[in-house]
């Protein structure tokens, strides 16, 4: 009934929930970054970065002004981009200003954002953040293995 395994299950799975439910890291408005960020979980940017995201969530606020690429499984973009997004969901609002390509699963644009670039959908089902770490492209296939076969005659 009180044994050891329970409560250490409990502990367990409390620890895992803390690590889930961390907050978001914020970049506000008066800063201003020069290099690269990289984040396992939720970035917010409200100031200017000048170099590629890599994160699981990623909201560009209003007044943000990002120049790189951004990789993540969630983008929303309320801000200035300019560069390529990769992502599973990209959603970009009234106020959002891309120029970029976007390669995507899941993409909506609200009346009056401003898209200057391509939209490609992603057909493979593998998060991008995992492919930019392993290196392969997310929207490139393996190719068949052609194998010889006996020709009928």
């Amino acid at each position: 009934m009180f044994s050891k395994t329970s409560k250490d299950s409990a502990r367990k799975a409390g620890t895992q929930a803390a690590e889930k439910a961390s907050p978001p890291s914020i970049i506000s408005t008066d800063m201003r970054i020069v290099g690269d960020l990289s984040s396992e979980g939720e970035i917010q940017i409200d100031g200017a970065v000048d170099g590629d995201i890599r994160t699981k969530t990623l909201l560009i606020g209003e007044t943000a002004i990002i120049k790189g690429e951004v990789v993540a499984d969630s983008v929303n973009v309320h801000g200035t981009l300019n560069g390529q997004i990769k992502a599973r969901t990209v959603n970009l609002f009234r106020s959002a200003h891309v120029v970029g390509d976007i390669i995507h699963e899941n993409l909506a644009i609200e009346t009056g954002a401003f898209l200057e670039g391509h939209c490609k959908r992603m057909t493979e089902k593998k998060s991008p953040v995992d492919a930019a770490a392993t290196g392969i492209a997310p929207d490139v296939k393996p190719r068949p293995v052609l194998q010889d076969t006996p020709v009928k005659r």
